[in-house]
């Protein structure tokens, strides 16, 4: 459960000559086009590029919810073949339960393993500093503070590794800044391994320690950038704006 004293030990990822397809009813239609990426145990990695190349697909196969056509998926060595507790996907819609409270909705997973553990809910509603709206229902709350109830849903769990789907794309500008700076709280206390797909760059130079930028569809991997700047970081920072600029290119290459 979720515990940040002793988290699980992150997820190490490789991924070698990916290829995916879906089938249409135009025709078959390549997505991913000899993708490989490793990703070190405790990495947070950004996925950048242009809206529909593949980003999204790559995570959901790194989820086990669905196989590539081609290519190896590993996770610490073992192929990935199926969804595992251990990668838990976040995706832009908090997708929570009207039904359920706050606290109905984060214990979802234990009740569907049939596990009783009041500590761990308690714990992961504190974890993301909702206390006082434990009993509030879905539509209580703001966008924000959904995006809460989703994080804590998916830490209580324990995932190794935590795979997000612009999960604050549909937040406006100061509530993205707060769970920004949540986001990076949680995964320097939990250790987990972080892949997010985001189309804000600014967002993806604050929180990675790695970018990997992707062409258009087929998505192929133009560049992978390591940001070496010390975290917290900021948006005026001269080598922030700087990496902004270099990303911002490799996109318009990609296009052209």
């Amino acid at each position: 459960m979720v515990n940040s004293t002793h988290p699980e030990a992150p997820l190490g990822l490789t991924l070698s000559h990916i290829h995916h397809s879906y089938n249409l009813p135009s025709g078959s239609r390549l997505v991913l086009d000899d993708v490989s990426l490793e990703v070190e145990p405790g990495e947070f990695i950004a996925l950048v590029g242009p809206s529909g190349c593949g980003k999204s697909t790559l995570l959901r196969l790194v989820a086990g919810l669905e196989v590539p056509d081609a290519g190896t998926l590993l996770a610490d060595g073992a192929p990935i073949t199926e969804p595992d507790p251990s990668r838990i996907i976040m995706f832009q819609d908090p997708t929570l339960y009207p039904w359920r409270t706050v606290r109905g909705n984060i214990s979802l997973g234990l009740d569907i393993r049939k596990e009783k553990d009041p500590g761990a809910i308690d714990a992961a509603i504190r974890l993301v500093g909702l206390e006082e709206f434990a009993a509030a229902w879905p539509h209580q709350l703001s966008g924000g503070m959904a995006q809460r109830v989703a994080l804590a849903r998916a830490l209580i769990n324990n995932p190794r590794l935590l795979l997000l789907d612009e999960p604050l794309g549909k937040l406006d500008s100061l509530t993205r800044l707060a769970m920004q700076a949540e986001l990076y709280r949680l995964w320097k206390s939990q250790g987990f391994t972080a892949l997010m797909v985001t189309h804000d760059v600014e967002e993806a130079l604050l929180l990675a320690t790695r970018v990997i930028i992707f062409s258009p569809r087929p998505a192929r991997v133009i560049a992978d950038l390591r940001i070496e700047e010390a975290q917290p970081r900021h948006r005026d920072n001269p080598a922030i704006q700087g990496l902004r600029l270099e990303i911002l290119t490799e996109l318009e290459r990609g296009l052209l």
